[in-house]
């Protein structure tokens, strides 16, 4: 399964990238009204033109994290690179932002839109959040938007998250959450898994997973709840859309936050 999703996902999105590279915009986690909506004129404003309609988060992280200047930030799953040059503005010419994606294409559309924005303290590198290249306790802020649903393996990911925040370090996502269980021929659904489906954790699972990573402080604020019109599917076949339909209202997107232990 680990592979099998992996490959969706690096798959899908290496497919969106290209549609952005060629002018088009894209969406994937939500729906494209819903994912723009999430950042404001004044936030996109001086960066390339058609970014945030290439957003494929579920929220706007870099609004909520409470960025300092000053403070190093990792944006796990940086995608195009939106939130990686919003949150390289927050923290200032003396902080500093890595972008980390798994997709070569990923990354060649966020270093072009770096180059665009002339945004220099930033840097985007080429990883899987399971095993992320920085050392430990290096990261001020951990940020992802609707990403760590999509890891086949999210304890592994949350304990590298852990690992390379600084005591006290904090981290800031928006994912995906099922506020009901969910069966498991929906958890098992590769193509519902590469949309941000079926892999998004319940709210349970989520805090469970933080505090065995080793977080503290955990909370969780709905930011949007998917109805049967906007769930993030994509295109399927009639019977899974019938099967689908009872869990409306029950997927959430959320704004995640906890805090790594100790003192900065």
């Amino acid at each position: 399964m680990n592979d099998s999703v992996k490959n969706a996902v690096r798959t899908k999105y290496a497919h969106l990238a290209r549609q952005a590279l060629s002018g088009s915009t894209c969406s994937c986690c939500s729906s494209p009204d819903f994912s723009c909506s999430a950042y404001t004129a004044a936030e996109t404003a001086g960066l390339p033109a058609g970014l945030a309609q290439s957003s494929l988060g579920c929220g706007n992280p870099t609004a909520l994290a409470g960025l300092r200047p000053g403070e190093v930030v990792l944006d796990l799953g940086s995608g195009a690179g939106l939130d990686v040059l919003l949150a390289a503005q927050r923290v200032g010419p003396e902080g500093k932002v890595y972008g980390l994606d798994m997709t070569d294409e990923m990354l060649e559309l966020a270093r072009r839109n770096q180059r665009a924005s002339g945004i220099s303290n930033v840097e985007f590198m080429k990883g899987e959040m399971e095993n992320i290249p920085l050392p430990d306790n290096h990261i001020d802020v951990i940020m992802s938007n609707c990403v760590i649903n999509l890891a086949a393996d999210k304890a592994v990911v949350l304990k590298e998250a852990y690992r390379v925040l600084k005591p006290g370090g904090r981290l800031a996502i928006s994912d995906m959450v099922w506020r009901r269980e969910v069966p498991h021929w929906l958890r098992e659904q590769v193509e519902l898994w590469a949309g941000c489906v079926a892999g998004a954790l319940t709210e349970a699972e989520y805090r469970r997973l933080l505090e065995e990573a080793g977080f503290t402080d955990v909370k969780l604020e709905v930011t949007h709840v998917f109805s049967e019109a906007d769930l993030p599917v994509g295109h399927l076949s009639e019977e899974t859309t019938e099967q689908l339909a009872p869990y409306a209202g029950s997927l959430v997107s959320a704004f995640v936050q906890a805090r790594a232990r100790g003192q900065v």
